[in-house]
């Protein structure tokens, strides 16, 4: 009897288009974000933050850390293009 039973399920799977798409919030995170964003404006926004920065710079670099984007691009979202000029007189 165990012979005629599958490993794999006809229920569900993955489906084109299934899901909360890559990389968007759920409801109770973009909630949170909302409530923080709102928050920071009734205190001053970026004068506050520049407050903060100056009298607790570690935390404060530690929530730049937060926001900054993990893999950064360069233009178009190509490659990072760099260059050096060396020059002697």
């Amino acid at each position: 009897m165990l012979e005629n039973q599958s490993n794999q399920s006809n229920r569900g799977g993955k489906r084109p288009g299934a899901g909360r798409p890559s990389g968007s919030l759920d409801k109770g995170n973009a909630l949170i974000r909302e409530m923080v964003a709102q928050a920071l404006n009734q205190v001053g926004g970026v004068d506050y933050l520049a407050r903060v920065a100056e009298s607790h710079p570690g935390p404060f670099l530690g929530l730049v850390g937060k926001v900054l984007p993990i893999q950064v691009t360069g233009e178009g979202g190509g490659a990072v293009e760099h260059s050096l000029q060396i020059s002697f007189k």
